[in-house]
């Protein structure tokens, strides 16, 4: 994102100054910006890239055409559209307010009254435009704005003109136009011809959904709720929702009609029929989750007439999975990426407890106590950079979420029972009253069953309450139910078995193990070993394992009633790493180069403690200290060639500490100590062509940094017993350091990105070291890298990102935090590159070519990078893995 934000702000500068972005949908993402020449903000939308480059500019622009001269108070107008730098965007009025998804997801359901005003307003900009001969395609709570009670539908025409520009190749690029929830039965069968009572029954979709608190038809994927929408008949609405009149229920009904032709003949009818109380409307409704088998058939006898309705079904059936493709076809495999996650000042109580993702990878929910109030505290990880109270959770513990991700099951600790809320907050329902249950860690595995632990034994339960029934051939503390409701994993003494309920047997399937998780690669998850996660092959048909288990997560931080991982539906992983016992280093190091991909190469040197490793600048070489096992102590500066595998001894006295290579590899940089007065800077050529010769020489302690491309040398100096400043030191300088910035605490580590523009620098300015970037060489602006504290930072080659080391016990963790530059400095959260067990967190260095680096390890042991089987992690720390399921088929691969 850091290059298209670059690019595309380049491309528009002349006209838009890009201020930040608002948000991501499936056909665009949207900025908000400042329009030069009218002086005013905008809403700045731009094609994704891959869809841009299927449409094409011309085609898409000459489409768009037809939506610019729609003017209705409830649309929002088309200021402008374009094409720079290979970018399509298009730009519409910034209102400020809310879609109706915000408002829906902060209130779920909203007032009748309510609902049928905004409603009407939406039909009658629909009944403008269709009367004008366009089609929106992709009517939903997203693209509708609420600004001072009143709507404004945004997108006018997009879809159509994405849809008109890209012709058959839309299926290129694997999206699909419209939302599924929101589709009409003509869109789920991919009908290209759609008329206007295709919008009519999007709208009634949004209108049911605001009265219900859900969409007509859902499920646990794109696939099954496409199916539903051409197999089943809402429930009425009136069924959640008592208050809502006949006339609306009824006009509902004929809106959401599966044949256009059974609908209303306009948006104007429809909202007519709104407020029109004498208004009916009567069908035989199928029931309700009736599958297609199931279906009237025509009134005939003839072998003719019902094998012609089998294959009208079946037709039916092609057109979901043709439709469904574009939702469900195979996506290249996207890039393993960890992020830090933060749980701010919310502890978790004692025995511990899980942070918990929600089956569509999205929320985040954990139970715990910040201050002096316990609840269920929620993160949605695409909107909220922290985690808020969800309303009605008061005493909350041990949260799960439901299928379709609308609901949280969780235990309330005042009266010990079982209870559900929406993920939005409100009014609980209960599932398990109190009593001698005492229900603990449920799980909501199905759509309609939850199966909880308790002092009494395993139970299951319907979602939407009723009698328990005993699982008295399981046991353990947290259970999982299997995703076709067919059974339960759960520990049986120490042994993870699985429970059948048809055959009412249980199946031994792992030994010493516990907090087993099934997930769709087809792996049974355990924890085992010194709390290591591992994975094995199990056939579930058969209720046997099938495969050798692979140790996948060194340690997570489980406990009787956590696991200490949460999986979601397609692979975003949360764990919580374990705790370990801190063991001195001492001894030999080596130096190791590391791939994060996955290799690491140990340089072939002989035993000894090495450390302050530097690449040069052509990566070829790299530079070092060593003690020396004669002088007490002291250490000597060494090369090593990783071509030729030869290592070069560069000093012979004194004690020689971090080397720096100039600019062009020629020279290298250090400090040495000079008798009592402290530590000068040296320099001497790399070859030993030539002695070293004093660069400069003070009062104090002078230890370098880096050495730029235009010979400046960053430093950080003190006297003893005081804190270390930046300094600068230039040719032109005349041997004088100046100033970068002094403090009343400790600065080290000055690095400056390519461009000579940003410094990045270790300050223990909040009392312990994190890593700040400020501007070079005048620091002004002030933006902090490392949230939870940083050291030895480093620039990537091209400046876009900072990489910096932060400690644990026994392991540490390199981070690597994107910078962007335009229209102004935005530090992102930092991102895991790999976990080890250094020998000192400031002895490393970033490969010239940003994709490998070099640490100095313990000889006992050398670790992996983060996520393989040898890293362990470091104390209290969560972790989101996002794309998960790829690493987890490389290392525990199907036999």
């Amino acid at each position: 994102m850091t290059d298209i934000l670059l690019r595309l702000s380049s491309a528009l500068a002349d006209r838009y100054r890009i201020e930040r972005e608002l948000g991501a949908g499936g056909m665009a993402t949207v900025y908000l910006a400042h329009d030069v020449k009218h002086d005013r903000k905008v809403a700045l939308k731009v094609l994704r890239p891959e869809l841009a480059a299927v449409i094409g500019a011309e085609r898409f622009l000459s489409e768009i055409k037809t939506t610019a001269n729609l003017q209705h108070p409830h649309i929002l107008p088309l200021f402008d559209s374009g094409s720079a730098d290979s970018f399509l965007y298009y730009v519409m009025p910034y209102v400020e307010g809310e879609t109706l998804r915000g408002k829906l997801q902060r209130e779920r359901q909203l007032g009748v009254e309510e609902s049928v005003r905004l409603i009407r307003d939406v039909a009658d900009a629909l009944d403008y435009a269709h009367r004008h001969g366009v089609i929106h395609r992709d009517i939903k709570p997203e693209n509708i704005l609420v600004h001072d009670g009143r709507p404004v539908v945004a997108d006018f025409g997009i879809a159509l003109a994405v849809s008109a520009a890209g012709k058959g190749r839309m299926t290129e690029t694997g999206l699909s136009l419209g939302t599924p929830h929101y589709m009409s039965p003509e869109q789920a069968t991919a009908d290209r011809d759609l008329s206007a009572r295709s919008d009519i029954y999007s709208l009634a979709c949004v209108l049911y959904e605001m009265l219900a608190g859900d969409p007509p038809h859902t499920g646990p994927s794109p696939q099954a709720i496409l199916m539903r929408i051409l197999t089943d008949t809402p429930r009425p609405v009136s069924e959640t929702r008592t208050t809502v009149p006949p006339n609306v229920v009824a006009a509902l009904s004929k809106a959401l009609e599966k044949l256009p032709a059974d609908r209303f003949e306009s948006a104007k009818a429809f909202g007519e029929a709104l407020v029109t109380e004498g208004f009916t409307y009567s069908t035989r409704a199928t029931v309700r989750g009736a599958q297609p088998s199931a279906a009237p058939l025509p009134a005939t006898s003839s072998r003719g007439g019902r094998r012609a309705a089998m294959v009208g079904w079946s037709v039916a059936g092609l057109a979901v999975a043709a439709a469904a493709y574009g939702w469900l076809r195979p996506q290249p495999s996207l890039p393993l990426t960890r992020l830090d996650l933060s749980t701010g000042a919310i502890t978790a109580p004692p025995g511990g407890a899980d942070v918990v993702i929600s089956p569509d990878g999205r929320m985040i929910a954990v139970g715990g106590t910040l201050g002096t109030e316990q609840a269920i505290f929620l993160r949605h990880l695409d909107a909220d950079p922290d985690f808020r109270k969800v309303p009605g959770t008061e005493t909350g513990l041990f949260p799960s979420f439901s299928p379709d991700n609308q609901w949280i099951v969780f235990r309330r600790t005042s009266d010990r029972s079982l209870v559900k809320v929406s993920v939005v907050g409100g009014g609980v329902t209960t599932i398990v009253p109190a009593g001698a249950l005492d229900p603990y860690v449920p799980h909501w595995g199905t759509d309609n069953e939850i199966v909880f632990s308790g002092p009494t034994g395993l139970h299951r339960v319907a979602a939407s309450g009723g009698a328990p029934v005993p699982l008295p051939k399981v046991g353990g503390t947290t259970p999982f139910l299997l995703p076709d409701g067919s059974g339960v994993l759960s520990g049986q003494g120490n042994n993870v078995s699985l429970y059948d309920f048809a055959s009412d047997s249980a199946y031994l399937l792992v030994s010493n193990a516990r907090h087993a998780v099934w997930v769709e690669t087809g792996h049974l998850l355990y924890v085992a070993e010194d709390a290591g996660l591992f994975a094995v092959t199990v056939d579930l048909k058969e209720r046997r394992v099938t495969g050798a288990p692979v140790r996948v997560l060194n340690r997570v931080a489980a406990a009787p009633l956590a696991r200490g991982y949460s999986l979601s539906q397609h692979g975003v992983l949360v764990h919580h790493e374990g705790t370990g016992t801190l063991g001195g280093v001492g001894g030999a190091v080596r130096l190791v180069i590391v791939d994060p991909s996955g290799g690491i190469d140990t340089l072939r040197l002989p035993s000894g403690r090495r450390q302050q490793p530097r690449f040069s600048p052509n990566g070829r070489s790299v530079a070092f200290e060593t003690f020396s096992p004669v002088r007490n102590g002291e250490t000597d500066l060494y090369t090593f060639d990783l071509v030729s595998g030869t290592h070069t001894q560069i000093t012979f006295e004194g004690d020689a500490d971090r080397p720096i290579w100039s600019p062009d590899g020629k020279q290298i940089l250090f400090n040495k100590s000079v008798g009592a007065s402290g530590e000068d800077l040296f320099v001497k050529p790399a070859d030993n062509s030539a002695p070293e010769r004093a660069l400069l020489t003070l009062p104090g302690n002078q230890q370098p940094s880096a050495w730029l491309t235009d010979g400046t040398m960053t430093l950080f100096a003190g006297t003893v017993g005081n804190n270390n400043d930046l300094f600068t030191l230039a040719a032109s300088d005349s041997g004088k350091p100046k100033p970068y910035l002094t403090a009343p605490w400790n600065e080290i580590d000055l690095q400056v990105a390519v461009d000579g523009k940003l410094a990045a620098f270790a300050a223990s300015e909040s009392g312990a070291e994190e890593i700040w970037i400020r501007d070079f060489p005048v620091p002004q602006g002030k933006w902090k890298v490392s949230p939870n504290g940083g050291s030895a930072p480093r620039w990537s080659p091209d400046g876009r990102a900072v990489y910096f080391w932060r400690t644990g016990s026994p392991d540490d963790t390199l981070f690597r935090a994107r910078v962007d530059r335009a229209p102004a400095v935005v530090v992102h959260a930092p991102e895991v590159v790999a976990t080890l067990n250094a020998a000192g967190i400031q002895h490393w260095d970033l490969h010239p070519d940003g994709r490998r680096f070099i640490v100095a390890v313990a000889e006992v042991t050398v670790a992996a990078p983060a996520g393989g089987a040898a890293g362990v992690p470091a104390v209290d720390r969560y972790l989101v893995v996002q794309n998960w399921f790829s690493e987890l088929r490389r290392l525990a691969p199907k036999p």
